[in-house]
Parts: C-alpha cells; sequence; structure tokens
C-alpha cells in the first residue's frame, strides 16, 4: 500500500536541532530507505512556513495571507512517500524519520485510481 508521510515541524525545535547530526540522520534513514527496497520514491524539503503564502477565493473575492497559517507551534516541513504492506510498517517508518524528534509524522493512505 502505498503511503503519504507527511512531515510537521515545530519550527522552534528544529532551529534548536544540531544541524551536522540532523542531516547525518537523515542520509542514513534515506538509505535504509532505499536499502530496504520499500518503495520510498522521493521526498522534498519545504521552506519554513513563514515563507509561505496562501490564497482563498470567496464570494468572488481573493484573500492573499503570508505564513505561517496554522495557530499551532507545528508547521507542515516535508513530505516523502513510501510503499509498504501495511499501516504497521508505515508506523515503523515514520518512527525512525529524524522529524519524529522535532514534531510529528502524519501518514495518509494514497487513494487508487480506479479504471473508469
Amino acid at each position: 500500500m502505498r503511503y503519504m508521510m507527511i512531515i510537521h515541524h515545530d519550527d522552534e525545535a528544529m532551529a534548536k536541532a544540531p544541524p551536522q547530526e540532523l542531516w547525518a540522520e537523515y542520509a542514513a534513514f534515506n538509505q535504509a530507505l532505499n536499502k530496504a527496497g520499500e518503495g520510498f520514491s522521493g521526498g522534498l524539503r519545504l521552506s519554513p512556513s513563514k515563507e509561505g503564502t496562501i490564497v482563498r477565493t470567496s464570494a468572488g473575492k481573493t484573500d492573499v495571507l503570508d505564513g505561517p497559517y496554522a495557530d499551532t507551534r507545528e508547521q507542515l516541513a516535508g513530505y516523502f512517500f513510501i510503499d509498504v504492506p501495511d499501516i504497521e510498517q508505515a508506523v515503523e517508518w515514520a518512527n525512525r524519520c529524524p522529524s519524529s524528534k522535532y514534531g510529528a509524522i502524519e501518514i495518509r493512505p494514497i487513494v487508487e485510481q480506479t479504471a473508469r
């Protein structure tokens, strides 16, 4: 089953993370995913939420807002995709993700397209 692993960081906690250690952990994590052959299909890191922009349109009026958007400590920071047999294995990989120490990893199943 394919899952999207959505990374939510606490920006303050991430700012305190030792950069060399964090990136070394990520390199090891990505290497482990690739070596396990778990169907890792890549992922990307996003810029901090304060650099984002959101657009909402309602009743013909467009509102443009600068980030961060949610009144919460955790912000969307990145994502990756994984293809594993079940949610238990997805949880295991999410737990191994270095970002799990600085926020949360949300796991969402991918809705597979059906032929019409």
